[in-house]
């Protein structure tokens, strides 16, 4: 059936042009959703460590749930593309429907377990009992919203995997600046509005999250006709697809908090003041990455649109795109960071203690995002083939095989110092691996290509 959506097809033009049209808007779209946490703990600081502290104990499970809704988001994107480009539009809409009401289910089930659970769970992660009552003020809101958490990342991923990272952009920037109205109304009770406090933060995120998940679906249904009445006869299939990649990809992406906690730990034991210089680097980092992150989130689109229509010849160059930029802007980043680390981290503090660690981290590390850059393109340019085994032995090969086992070795011989160039070498070697292998893997594509067409 012939394509007649309102969005480009990948699997033509020139691919540098179209991974950097693609990229642009989710770059602001990332660093939108990045400004939620930000704002939040800004006004939630306002009223006291207490409200904050409660807050911080709810990052590590927001951050757990937010990866099996990334995981999700990734096996849409990947199944969606490759029907998308094999020009199958009636199986796009029957996985796009499908996978959205998997997200669904899987928020009530989210919402139900999390309700229940709010108690022993914060318990067991350290919290006095003096703490929950604040904590249940965000979380029961929050488990209560969490459909408004799950089903647009599955949305949003469908557009995106159809070729429409602009819109997807666009509707994450204008979230978070909801978001950014909301906090103070809600938390402090201005211009009328009740004062809730912790319960206003909460309450902030799930309204503007509900805005992206109206939005989203409006798109999907009205504009790109992506949306059909359920079939049970066909559920079970589009969830296998679907889960295909979005098990292992969940999976990838809870390893790596796991892991930096690890690493918060080995930091400490050279004291406070080396957490807070691990602390304010960890904050200036994701900013010098965003541009690696949007690159990655439209990587797997693309090459799961060329997958689908037997394009090997375009994954190919792809590849060769991937390797050239990320070098080149990884050695930008580098000697940026290098020059201008320090008076970044004087914004956050001006202890002589705090400084030294942070910049000894901006001035060693950021010469191996090159190699982290790569590994999260490689990664999702794996799950966009329906391969995520690959990205997800990388991942933990990275993080367990490698890393931690440097860190550990590095901290123990040379201190901090050992440890920060532990993480460079990590980045690194699996850059080089991930390179090695995705060339591999689509050159044999390539090659059984050519092969058949020869047959």
């Amino acid at each position: 059936m012939a394509l007649t959506t309102n969005s480009p097809r990948l699997t033509e033009g020139p691919v540098a042009a179209h991974l950097r049209r693609l990229a642009l808007p989710m770059v602001w779209g990332i660093l939108a959703t990045m400004s939620f946490n930000v704002v939040d703990t800004y006004f939630v600081a306002q009223l006291g460590s207490a409200p904050l502290a409660a807050m911080s104990f709810t990052f590590p499970v927001v951050m757990v749930i937010n990866s099996f809704a990334i995981g999700l988001g990734a096996g849409t994107s990947s199944a969606v593309a490759r029907a998308y480009g094999a020009g199958d539009l009636d199986r796009v809409r029957r996985l796009v429907t499908d996978a959205s009401l998997l997200a669904l289910l899987v928020a009530l089930a989210i919402s139900a377990i999390g309700l229940v659970t709010i108690e022993p769970l914060f318990h067991l992660l350290g919290a006095s009992a003096e703490m929950l009552p604040l904590i249940a003020d965000y979380m029961v809101p929050w488990y209560l919203g969490a459909v408004f958490a799950v089903v647009p990342m599955v949305a949003l991923s469908s557009l995106r995997a159809i070729g429409n990272s602009a819109l997807t952009g666009r509707i994450m920037v204008a979230v978070a600046f909801f978001n950014l109205i909301l906090d103070p109304l809600l938390i402090f009770g201005l211009l009328g509005f009740p004062r809730l406090e912790l319960q206003g933060a909460a309450l902030s995120t799930v309204i503007a999250r509900g805005v992206s998940f109206v939005a989203a679906l409006y798109f999907l249904i009205r504009r790109e006709h992506l949306m059909a009445p359920p079939r049970l006869s066909r559920l079970l299939d589009s969830w296998r697809t679907v889960l295909a990649v979005g098990l292992p990809a969940t999976a990838t992406n809870v390893i790596i908090p796991m892991a930096g906690g690890v690493v918060v730990a080995l930091v400490a034991v050279h004291g406070a003041d080396a957490v807070a210089g691990l602390g304010v680097a960890l904050r200036i980092e994701p900013l010098a990455l965003i541009v690696f992150y949007a690159l990655s989130s439209v990587v797997g689109p693309f090459i799961g649109q060329n997958a689908g229509a037997g394009e090997t010849g375009r994954m190919q160059q792809t590849v060769s795109v991937l390797a050239r930029f990320c070098i080149g802007f990884g050695a930008a980043l580098a000697v940026l960071l290098y020059f201008a680390g320090p008076a970044l981290v004087r914004l956050f503090s001006d202890s002589p203690e705090v400084l030294t660690v942070a910049i000894a981290y901006l001035t060693l590390v950021p010469f191996s995002y090159a190699g982290y850059g790569f590994v999260m393109s490689a990664n999702a340019a794996f799950n966009g083939l329906g391969r995520p085994l690959p990205a997800t032995l990388i991942s933990f090969l990275r993080v367990l095989g490698i890393y931690l086992p440097l860190a550990w070795v590095g901290n123990q011989l040379w201190g901090i110092t050992g440890l920060f160039a532990a993480t460079a070498a990590a980045n690194l070697l699996l850059g080089a691996l991930a390179w090695w292998w995705l060339r591999r893997d689509i050159g044999g594509r390539a090659a059984r290509s050519a092969g058949l067409q020869q047959a």
